[in-house]
């Protein structure tokens, strides 16, 4: 598969979310050319603030992998990481992140984001993580509009 069909699959998983209630975030992570994980956000269904899609997908490829190191995984989620996912991220020793939409794009729908770049936040941090933006940019946008046209669901 290429980056492209893996975050066309995050941004199928985020609809499936959307449909359930859940915030307009999903993300999957891929090794060797398949998928390992596909996961949405689950916040308000576990009423869990750590439940993002990223640390969801997370716990699946470890669980799916039985390891707790995802070398040579990639992760692609359908809106930049916050600095918890990307913390996370890091920790589970992800080889790259790719994402679409930005975290200016997620204020804008009305969530409390932090605004630090992930980018900038890999490099003060030294971490090995690559960061790749803009990946289907406006389709993952758009998926806040049809979250809230969806009129299921609620930002934090």
């Amino acid at each position: 598969m290429t980056d492209e069909e893996f975050m066309r699959r995050a941004i199928e998983i985020t609809r499936a979310g959307i449909a359930a209630g859940q915030s307009p975030f999903g993300s999957v992570i891929a090794k060797d050319g398949k998928v390992v994980a596909a996961t949405h956000n689950t916040v308000w269904l576990t009423t869990d603030p750590t439940a993002h899609a990223e640390v969801n997908c997370i716990r699946a490829a470890a669980t799916a992998l039985k390891s707790i190191a995802l070398s040579g995984c990639t992760l692609y989620t359908t809106t930049e990481p916050c600095p918890m996912c990307l913390s996370a991220i890091h920790w589970a020793k992800i080889e790259k992140v790719i994402y679409g939409a930005t975290i200016a794009d997620a204020a804008d729908a009305g969530f409390k984001e932090l605004f630090i770049d992930a980018k900038e936040m890999v490099r003060m941090g030294r971490s090995p993580l690559v960061v790749e933006s803009g990946l289907l940019q406006s389709e993952c946008a758009h998926l806040f509009a049809e979250w809230k046209a969806a009129g299921k669901g609620r930002a934090y």
